[in-house]
């Protein structure tokens, strides 16, 4: 099984958006560009809402049926492990293995000696076709690689076979994540990371390292977007050198987990991926929700009154939701309206505070990034956001489409923004 040139995580924490996310990705095949739709949710998102992974199979196989789709797509385990794949294993096709927790963890010093001795071929001078300097490998450099990053190869190697085992070859994808660890991986980093997992015979078709700056939940990328290009750009380069040397497969390409909003870097991305002829995942998952409430706001009566709801439980729980996510979230608590002000609110004003426009003044980074991690509430409110997303779909449906093809779509894969 192949994971596609260009393939968008889209995930849906209630699973009810599949069909109005379609929308979006038929409406990209329409101007000449095929992306793989690529369903994910994690055991905690599981966990919080109340679903199952089979949920999440039902969701697609009827978007994908409801609307026609002739491509292919693909069901995600989002961030799994041994603990928790089990209960992946039938209804997902594709696997992202998470080892950021091992990251560091020791490995003996005979799993050390015997990963530097393979790589020893990499002393000296290190070139990278397309990067113009060359990198200095040592004995050291290649160890100290293997001490924060062998363990978690290891692990990934154990999660891969026991999927494996109960799925056989070549019927799922594989993508292995790092990325939610204290400090951004070089380019260097990433080819000797390769290696490892390559020596675990991991068939990898993705991997979703940490990029340096910040990927905050639902915002724009944090700090030099020269730099973030420059570096993505050589991970790009890392990926196709590595494919030959560690016979990888060759249509390995980058992950960008939290993915989404990062504006400011998606001219730079497409930039270097056309340059280079190379694909990208893209996962764009919590953003749905968003455009849930977003919707539901702009619907009026009911509708609104469900939204302002759910901004207010979220303020008082404000450190509960937050502790989580709290390596890809950071609120300035003096900057959220109060939930008096925010129930006050006309439609309008809780729409342009929320939608990620950053030429509208009224728009408000810290209520963005609370509202993201604060589906639980909207979770705990059951049949009454349910019913509510019933009677106002097609608003809320259309502002699903909306955000994926207009502010994702269009300026990562498309070239433009309508």
């Amino acid at each position: 099984m192949q994971l596609e040139k260009y393939s968008i995580g889209i995930g849906d924490r209630f699973g009810r958006e599949g069909v109005a996310q379609m929308e979006a990705i038929i409406a990209a095949q329409k101007r000449g560009v095929e992306i793989t739709p690529v369903w994910n949710k994690s055991n905690r998102e599981h966990t919080i809402v109340g679903t199952l992974p089979d949920d999440v199979r039902r969701e697609a196989d009827h978007a994908v049926q409801a609307t026609g789709w002739k491509g292919s797509y693909r069901v995600d385990a989002d961030h799994i492990g041994v603990k928790t794949v089990d209960k992946f294993i039938a209804s997902a096709d594709f696997f992202t293995l998470d080892v950021a927790d091992f990251i560091g963890l020791p490995a003996s010093d005979t799993e050390l000696d015997a990963f530097t001795a393979s790589l020893s071929a990499f002393k000296g001078e290190l070139k990278i076709p397309g990067i113009a300097k060359s990198f200095t490998v040592t004995d050291d450099t290649i160890r100290t690689i293997g001490k924060k990053y062998y363990a978690a190869a290891k692990e990934a190697g154990a999660i891969y076979r026991h999927i494996l085992a109960a799925k056989g070859a070549g019927a799922f994808i594989v993508e292995v994540s790092m990325d939610e660890t204290d400090k951004p991986q070089t380019p260097l980093d990433l080819f000797f990371i390769l290696a490892a997992l390559a020596g675990e015979g991991i068939p990898l078709q993705t991997v979703a390292p940490k990029f340096v700056g910040e990927f905050h939940k639902g915002v724009d990328y944090i700090g030099d977007p020269a730099q973030f290009v420059r570096e993505f750009e050589e991970d790009v380069l890392v990926l196709a050198h590595a494919v030959n040397i560690f016979n990888l497969p060759a249509n390995l390409k980058l992950s960008v987990h939290s993915g989404s909003d990062k504006f400011s870097l998606y001219p730079g991305m497409r930039s270097a991926l056309l340059k280079h002829n190379a694909g990208i995942h893209l996962k764009t998952a919590g953003t749905t929700w968003l455009e849930e409430l977003i919707g539901l706001a702009a619907a009026g009566g009911d509708g609104l009154e469900v939204a302002q709801e759910v901004y207010a439980q979220a303020y008082a729980r404000l450190d509960e939701l937050c502790k989580p996510y709290a390596t890809v979230v950071s609120i300035d608590r003096s900057k959220l309206p109060s939930p008096a002000v925010v129930n006050g609110w006309t439609s309008k004003e809780y729409v342009d505070a929320l939608r990620h426009d950053q030429s509208c003044p009224a728009y408000n980074v810290n209520l963005r990034q609370m509202l993201h991690v604060a589906f639980r509430i909207a979770a705990e409110m059951g049949e009454r956001y349910m019913s509510a997303l019933a009677r106002h779909e097609k608003i809320v449906g259309a502002n699903v489409t909306e955000n994926i093809l207009k502010r994702h779509v269009e300026p990562l894969f498309l070239g433009s923004s309508k």
